[in-house]
């Protein structure tokens, strides 16, 4: 293989803090660091829940206006469903041994992942350091994300 052609960072941008985005994000990102890539994760708009000290552990799928649940719409709103399907698929995560999303961020930080919140979300939802986990490496705008994604083999994803 052509090493000017590998992967040597992944750049993933987690805009929302459903369980499925979230893990989605944290399992590219653990696979990263498991194959000697790097990986950076930016939080921006609804993804700064999936690192907010107080939101961290209340993350829930959404059943509601997602296809992919296979549910009509009417049904995905009835009240219970969302906490039914967000127990059953944390279930589901318990059985295949994937830590909790608190765990897992400790996990990433761990194996040397970057963690960024979104300057100007911050600033929308009025959030300061001090409501996120104290594992993040820093609070960063849009520029500087794109700064730190530059050189061959990097690799952005939006989730």
């Amino acid at each position: 293989m052509d090493n000017t052609k590998k992967v040597k960072k992944m750049m993933l941008i987690l805009s929302k803090s459903t369980l499925d985005n979230v893990y989605a994000c944290f399992i590219l990102a653990n696979g990263a660091r498991m194959e000697g890539i790097e990986s950076e994760i930016f939080f921006t708009f609804f993804g700064l829940e999936a690192i907010q000290k107080s939101r961290i552990n209340h993350l829930h799928v959404a059943t509601v206006g997602n296809p992919a649940m296979h549910i009509p719409t009417m049904l995905g709103g009835l009240p219970g469903m969302e906490a039914m399907a967000t127990k059953m698929m944390k279930s589901k995560i318990e059985k295949l041994d994937i830590p909790p999303v608190e765990e897992f961020l400790e996990m990433l930080t761990a194996s040397g992942s970057k963690l960024w919140a979104c300057k100007l979300a911050m600033d929308m939802f009025d959030l300061k350091k001090e409501d996120l986990i104290d594992d993040l490496d820093g609070i960063l705008t849009v520029g500087d994300f794109y700064a730190r994604a530059e050189g061959e083999g990097t690799h952005v994803v939006f989730i």
